[in-house]
């Protein structure tokens, strides 16, 4: 055995099997097997590397440049970055190293609950079981109720699938160009594709927490702290995001849902507002001449807040919006402690969510100068410029793991689309993993400097 297998560690391995993983996706993708001649290696590359991420941004027709193999490797990818990629990339570390200590372990950990899969050992049996029983349950009713205007059995069974598993694993993906415009109207597909997103956006550990507590609701006062702060955050972020959409979208002067009768109007924003958690299906058309500057700078939000610790999305996560809040209200009651649900928050996990957080907003304010660089100023065919809300919605969009595009990002040149294919990559890893691999893990000062105070 090398050497450099044994010296890997878990976050070094992690993003060492993911390009892995993508380098493999991207040549079965570009092979005549799974794409038509259009479809040259860059095109592959960045799809595989969406569809890792769970991200959903596409240069290509999925559902006519690609053969019916090749949208089988793409779900495969999505499964894979959606579910495991960080809990196969640990245990094949453990089959490879032979050994792992207590230490070791608990880093393992860590590192998944950074990526998003919750656990190890037998946690991750039961993470592939409780999603597989969710993405069946959606793909039969999909088949059952939803999409019954496809004819062709198969061709009905196969398009159930498929938005089954690019729901549950919030990665946006759909076989047809328009995502879901053209079942704006159907109530079924929109509450089972939103009902997947939500599970899966959740993370398997509340999933969990509900099921232990299912048969009495007044036992939901028993969730875990984890359980009631990734609810309570979901459940306002979507309530305040479709009444702040409704707001913004009605004011608009051409915008898509005012003329819509007023159920359908709610319908369509609690759409579009839930799939901002990192899903990225569109039941309308997003662009600056069919959404307001105020609802697309609202979806910017949603979209960087993004889904939460455990689940298959990406952003900053709900729980470190929720530490945000409170130290926020800390502050201004003039506290020296974080509390949440009369639990305090070690200084730590404050700390941590800060760093996330400036990290994160760091990475795409470089990402949107860079796509100022240059000729991706433009679009390749030489039309107008791109707006810089144009530019930062997308740059979030790849970051966040969402997948929402305004049009322009199979109208970049090579050095823009490189530029949303690393923001894909680094904001599925995460930050601290993504630094942890670089720099490893510093053991922790026990060097105490003396204090003072700042004025702020």
């Amino acid at each position: 055995m090398s050497a450099w297998q044994r010296q890997l560690t878990v976050p070094q391995f992690t993003v060492v099997s993911g390009l892995l993983v993508i380098a493999l996706g991207t040549l079965l993708l570009a092979t005549p097997l799974c794409s038509g001649p259009s479809v040259d290696l860059w095109e592959a590359l960045f799809t595989a590397t969406s569809a890792i991420t769970v991200t959903g941004l596409s240069i290509i027709d999925v559902g006519t440049e690609l053969t019916f193999f090749g949208q089988l490797v793409l779900a495969v990818l999505i499964i894979t970055g959606g579910l495991g990629l960080m809990a196969i990339s640990t245990f094949l570390q453990g089959f490879v190293q032979g050994r792992t200590g207590l230490r070791q372990r608990i880093d393992q950990g860590r590192t998944l609950d950074q990526f998003g899969v919750g656990g190890v050992g037998s946690t991750f049996r039961a993470i592939v079981i409780s999603g597989g029983v969710l993405m069946l349950i959606g793909t039969v009713l999909l088949y059952a109720f939803g999409f019954t205007d496809i004819s062709n059995p198969a061709e009905r069974l196969w398009a159930a699938m498929f938005h089954s598993i690019s729901a549950f694993n919030n990665a946006g993906f759909s076989l047809w160009s328009g995502s879901l415009e053209a079942y704006q109207s159907n109530a079924v597909v929109c509450a089972v594709v939103a009902a997947l997103v939500i599970a899966g956006g959740i993370g398997w550990r509340v999933l969990s927490d509900l099921w232990i507590h299912r048969r009495n609701p007044l036992e939901w006062r028993r969730l875990s702290l984890q359980s009631r702060v990734v609810l309570r955050s979901s459940v306002l972020l979507i309530a305040a995001g479709t009444l702040g959409l409704l707001f913004t979208e009605r004011l608009a002067p051409a915008g898509v849902v005012g003329g819509l009768p007023l159920l359908q109007k709610v319908g369509v924003s609690l759409f579009q507002v839930i799939s901002a958690r990192t899903a990225g299906f569109v039941s309308v058309p997003l662009s600056l001449d069919t959404i307001s500057h105020a609802g697309l700078f609202l979806l910017i939000l949603l979209m960087f807040i993004g889904a939460s610790p455990g689940g298959t999305g990406g952003g900053i996560k709900t729980t470190t919006f929720a530490v945000l809040l409170c130290t926020t209200r800390s502050t201004l009651e003039d506290r020296t402690e974080v509390v949440i649900n009369r639990r305090r928050i070690p200084g730590k996990q404050v700390l941590r969510a800060v760093g996330i957080t400036l990290a994160s907003a760091g990475v795409v304010v470089l990402m949107t100068m860079l796509l100022g660089l240059g000729d991706t100023e433009a679009g390749v065919l030489g039309d107008e410029d791109f707006t810089f809300l144009e530019k930062l919605f997308t740059c979030v969009s790849a970051f966040a793991s969402v997948g929402f595009d305004l049009g322009i990002t199979a109208r970049l040149d090579r050095w823009g689309q490189l530029v949303l294919l690393v923001g894909m990559f680094i904001g599925r890893l995460g930050i601290l993993l993504l630094l942890s691999a670089l720099f490893g893990r510093r053991p922790p000062s026990r060097v105490r400097y003396p204090q003072e105070e700042l004025i702020l």
